[in-house]
């Protein structure tokens, strides 16, 4: 569907620690503006960072530094895992958060929000809504029936003529859950960003 399908990140990718730590300042402030424009909160105690291979090699970066990971066999551990958050054909990925402060919060809220990993779409100029599934190597594990946790990881699929929608605007993130119903308008710059992950990724940025 799209020209340039994102492709899962490989060992080439990643850069040893010793070099990353050189870079990682700079290297941070770009990523932070890059989740900035693909942040968007959605009422107040949801949020989605859409992930692209940018953003889940800086997680792949910052996860071999944090455990100090320094073979290869480690680092294809890790992108096993991560590689998984990408988007596929015709898809968007995202981190969905559930953002809570308090233990009255959380008593109050995951219980509330079972099921809210199906319950977000992308809502398109046209009035069709692209629905939330959750990514399927960790639905499993995350879901359950009483509480829902507070990281889920969910894709969107979207058909060509959605995509094109998605393109022209303009375009909402919608929550249509029983107990959670809100609607945040795409700003353009992430709008943006969105269209240009289902049209194909961008080559990665050399980090040295």
């Amino acid at each position: 569907m799209s020209e340039h399908p994102v492709r899962p990140l490989g060992l080439d990718d990643i850069t040893d620690l010793r070099a990353y730590e050189r870079v990682r300042d700079d290297y941070r402030r770009r990523v932070i503006e890059l989740k900035r424009r693909r942040r968007v909160g959605l009422g107040p105690v949801v949020s989605l960072v859409f992930e692209n291979q940018e953003t889940v090699r800086f997680q792949i970066q910052e996860m071999a530094r944090a455990e100090q990971i320094t073979t290869d066999d480690g680092i294809r551990d890790e992108l096993e895992v991560y590689n998984r958050l990408l988007p596929g054909d015709g898809e968007l990925s995202a981190t969905m958060f559930i953002e809570l402060t308090s233990d009255d919060q959380l008593r109050e809220w995951l219980p509330r929000l079972v099921g809210i990993e199906r319950a977000v779409g992308i809502e398109l100029g046209s009035g069709e809504v692209a629905m939330s599934t959750p990514e399927v190597s960790h639905a499993e594990a995350l879901t359950r029936d009483d509480v829902t946790p507070a990281v889920h990881y969910v894709r969107f699929a979207l058909s060509p003529g959605q995509i094109e929608a998605l393109e022209a605007g303009p375009a909402a993130l919608v929550a249509r859950h029983p107990a959670y119903e809100v609607r945040t308008p795409l700003e353009d710059a992430t709008r943006a960003e969105l269209a240009g992950d289902l049209r194909g990724s961008a080559p990665l940025t050399p980090l040295i």
